[in-house]
């Protein structure tokens, strides 16, 4: 089973498949995907104290996802007000909390997500000003160019390949490209030739970086301040999807692969 939680705790409840009709020998699923324990050391574990907020939100918005969305556009992106802001997965997890804090900074935000029921709560919900599933579009950097006239000043890439190349053919001469995943290359079984207009980052100046959540520790206290208060004034949401049981966890793992959930992916126990 399948269900959304949101800020809002409203739950809505949608089956899905078992994951024994995927084809996959339960023992080869079980040694890949589900180990039986495992251990975490102490110095790597934080206690919460979840207050008006659910505990599984600590696996989302204030939790790492949040997090990496803090520091990459704060730390990395740095945009200022006025500025574009473009974000690729922009209804995932950090995603969506890049485009809430990009619109906190006054900034103008364009998401790309795959449906248009990720487009619709991109708009209505976490109120981006322009949204389009590039499921669409086989040319994404055209339809970039339309949705963003003025140019990309901030590109938050957690996709990769056509995505990337598409956004740095509308960067803006100084624009900054955050890198925090490239899931459109994650299952690749071959090696796949990287955007054919580096030399843009040349002639328009750009900058990439990519980023560990991990090297910035002194942020942690900031972000739980900051992340709290926008919770509680609502100018942050978030949506969750928890997929009930464990026997379901590998529905899950292919199921965030494939774009089929909104906000944080979650397996209920």
């Amino acid at each position: 089973m399948w269900r959304h939680l949101n800020s809002e705790s409203r739950w809505t409840v949608v089956p899905s498949e078992s994951c024994s009709n995927r084809g996959i020998p339960h023992s080869r699923r079980e040694r890949t995907y589900c180990p039986k324990w495992g251990f975490a050391s102490t110095s790597g574990l934080e206690q919460i104290d979840p207050g008006p907020h659910p505990p599984s939100a600590y696996l989302g918005v204030l939790g790492m996802p949040g997090r990496t969305a803090y520091i990459g556009l704060t730390e990395i992106g740095k945009p200022e007000p006025g500025e574009t802001v473009y974000v690729s997965a922009a209804a995932g997890a950090v995603g969506s909390a890049v485009c809430q804090i990009a619109k906190i900074r006054g900034c103008r935000v364009v998401g790309s997500a795959g449906g248009e029921e990720k487009v619709r709560w991109l708009l209505e919900k976490a109120g981006v000003d322009s949204a389009f599933n590039y499921k669409d579009y086989r040319n994404i950097a055209r339809e970039l160019r339309r949705q963003c006239r003025d140019g990309i000043d901030v590109y938050f890439d957690s996709v990769g390949g056509d995505h990337l190349e598409a956004a740095i053919a509308n960067m803006n001469d100084f624009g900054r490209i955050v890198s925090c995943g490239m899931i459109s290359r994650y299952n690749d079984t071959e090696t796949v030739p990287g955007p054919a207009n580096l030399a843009l980052f040349i002639t328009r100046r750009l900058r990439m970086q990519g980023f560990i959540m991990s090297d910035y520790p002194q942020h942690k206290e900031p972000f739980q301040r900051d992340m709290k208060a926008w919770l509680s004034e609502g100018s942050v949401v978030y949506e969750q999807t928890v997929v009930l049981g464990i026997e379901n966890g590998i529905d899950a793992l292919i199921g965030l692969f494939s774009g089929k959930n909104l906000g944080k992916m979650i397996v209920q126990l």
